[in-house]
C-alpha cells in the first residue's frame, strides 16, 4: 500500500529522495543521471567481481585456507550483498525515477543492504581480534586461532546479525514522495527512529572502531617495537621431542623467523588498511545521517548525496584491491584463478610448499653413496628425510596456527 511520507528521515543508502524543488531539476537532470549510472555501475562492477574472486581463491586453494582469510570471506559476502542491495537499486532508481521493485522488493532489499553492513562490520571486528590473539598471545593462539573455530565464529555472527536486521521489516514501507513517484522509504516517525539508528551506528561503527584502535595499537607495540615470540622455534622444539632430532640446520630456522615475521607484519598491515578504509568511506555517510537526524530541514545536496553513497559502495569495492597491492599469496592467487594453465601445476607446487634447500645440497655434497658406503648412505637418506619434514613443518606451522598465509 502506498502511502505519503509524513515525516522528514535520512535518506535511504540506495536511494536519493530530494524534496526541494532546486533538489528535484538536479535529480531529473541529464548530467546527473549519466554521472550517477557510470559511477555506481563501475564501482559495483568492479566490486562484484573482486569479491567473487576472493571467495573462488580461498574455498579453491589449499594454502589459503587460514583464520584470517575465512574472516575475510566473511567480509566479501557481505560486501558483495552491499554492492547488489545497495548499488544496483540506485542505478534503477536513478534512469527510472522511482521504486520498482514492489513492497516484497522494497523490504527484502533494504533487509539486504543493513545485513551486509552489519555483517562487513562485524567481520572486520573478528579479524582484529583474531589477529590480536595470534600476535600477542602466541601460545593460546595454537588452540584460538584455529579454521574450524573460526566458522564457528562466524556462523554465530551471521545468525546474530541476521535476526538483529530482521526489525527492518516494520520499519520501511513503499510511499509517496513529493514529485509523486513511489519510493522504499521509512514509515515510521523521527521519535521512534532515531533511537533504533543510534543503537545501529554505535554497535556496528563506533565499538568496531574504538576494539580496532585499542587492538592495533597493542599488536603494533607488539609487533613493530618489541621483539614477538619465537613461535618456529616452539614449533621445532616439540617436534624434536616427537622425532628426537636434534640436527636442524641454523639457516633454516633463522631463514623461517625472519620470514614469519615479516609475513605477520605484512598482513598486520593490510588488514589495518582495510579498517581504516572502513572508518573513512562510511564518515560521510553516517554523519549526514546524524546531521540530518537533528535538522528541522535536512540537508538534501543530491550531489553530496551521491558522493556518501559511492563512498559506502566504495568500501565494499577496494578490500580486493588492496589484497592485491599488499598481499603476495592473494596476488599470486588471483593470478593463478585466472589463469588456468595446467602447465602451471609444478610451478603452483614450488610455490605453495617453500623449502630451504640448503640442508639436501650439504648432504648429497658428502653423500657416503659415491664412496659406495650402503649403511652410511642409508643413515644420511634418513638424516635428510628428517631436515626436510622440520624445514616442511616449519613453513606450514604458521599457516595453520597463526593465520600468517594471506
Amino acid at each position: 500500500m502506498k502511502n505519503v511520507s509524513k515525516f522528514p528521515m535520512p535518506s535511504n543508502i540506495s536511494l536519493a529522495n530530494p524534496a526541494s524543488a532546486g533538489a528535484d531539476l538536479v535529480y531529473k537532470s541529464t548530467e546527473y543521471k549519466v554521472a550517477s549510472v557510470l559511477l555506481v555501475l563501475t564501482i559495483c562492477g568492479a566490486g562484484i567481481i573482486g569479491n567473487i574472486m576472493v571467495v573462488l581463491v580461498v574455498l579453491t586453494a589449499r594454502h589459503m585456507r587460514t583464520p584470517t582469510n575465512c574472516y575475510l570471506v566473511s567480509l566479501a559476502v557481505a560486501d558483495l550483498m552491499v554492492l547488489v542491495a545497495a548499488g544496483l537499486p540506485n542505478i534503477s532508481d536513478s534512469l527510472i525515477g522511482e521504486w520498482i521493485y514492489g513492497h516484497v522488493g522494497c523490504l527484502g532489499i533494504t533487509y539486504l543492504q543493513y545485513l551486509g553492513i552489519n555483517v562487513s562490520s562485524c567481520s572486520i571486528t573478528a579479524f582484529t581480534v583474531e589477529r590480536y590473539i595470534a600476535i600477542c598471545h602466541p601460545i593460546k593462539a595454537q588452540y584460538i586461532c584455529t579454521v574450524s573455530r573460526a566458522k564457528k565464529i562466524l556462523s554465530c555472527l551471521w545468525v546474530i546479525t541476521s535476526f538483529y536486521c530482521m526489525l527492518w521489516f516494520f520499519l520501511v514501507d513503499l510511499n509517496i514522495n513529493s514529485r509523486q513517484n513511489t519510493e522504499c522509504g521509512y514509515k515510521v516517525s523521527r521519535n521512534l527512529y532515531l533511537p533504533i539508528y543510534f543503537i545501529d551506528f554505535t554497535i556496528f561503527y563506533v565499538i568496531p572502531l574504538i576494539v580496532a584502535i585499542v587492538l592495533y595499537g597493542l599488536i603494533g607495540r607488539i609487533l613493530f617495537l618489541s621483539p614477538i615470540p619465537n613461535q618456529v622455534h616452539t614449533g621445532l622444539e616439540q617436534w624434536k621431542e616427537r622425532h628426537g632430532s636434534e640436527r636442524i640446520s641454523s639457516h633454516s630456522s633463522s631463514w623461517s623467523n625472519k620470514g614469519s615475521t615479516s609475513s605477520r607484519k605484512q598482513v598486520t598491515k593490510m588488514l589495518a588498511v582495510v579498517v581504516i578504509l572502513f572508518a573513512l568511506l562510511w564518515m560521510p555517510y553516517r554523519t549526514i545521517v546524524v546531521v540530518n537526524s537533528f535538522m528541522d530541514k535536512q540537508y538534501e545536496n543530491v550531489w553530496f548525496l551521491l558522493f556518501c553513497r559511492l563512498c559506502v559502495y566504495a568500501n565494499s569495492a577496494i578490500n580486493p584491491v588492496i589484497y592485491n597491492l599488499m598481499s603476495q599469496k592473494f596476488r599470486s592467487a588471483f593470478k593463478k584463478l585466472c589463469n588456468c594453465n595446467p602447465n602451471n601445476a609444478q610451478q603452483r607446487l614450488l610455490c605453495t610448499t617453500p623449502l630451504d634447500y640448503s640442508a639436501v645440497r650439504d648432504t648429497i655434497k658428502g653423500s657416503p653413496e659415491m664412496n659406495g658406503d650402503e649403511h652410511s648412505a642409508k643413515q644420511n637418506n634418513q638424516q635428510k628425510d628428517d631436515n626436510i619434514k622440520i624445514e616442511a613443518a616449519t613453513s606450514t606451522s604458521e599457516d595453520q596456527n597463526y593465520s600468517s598465509a594471506v
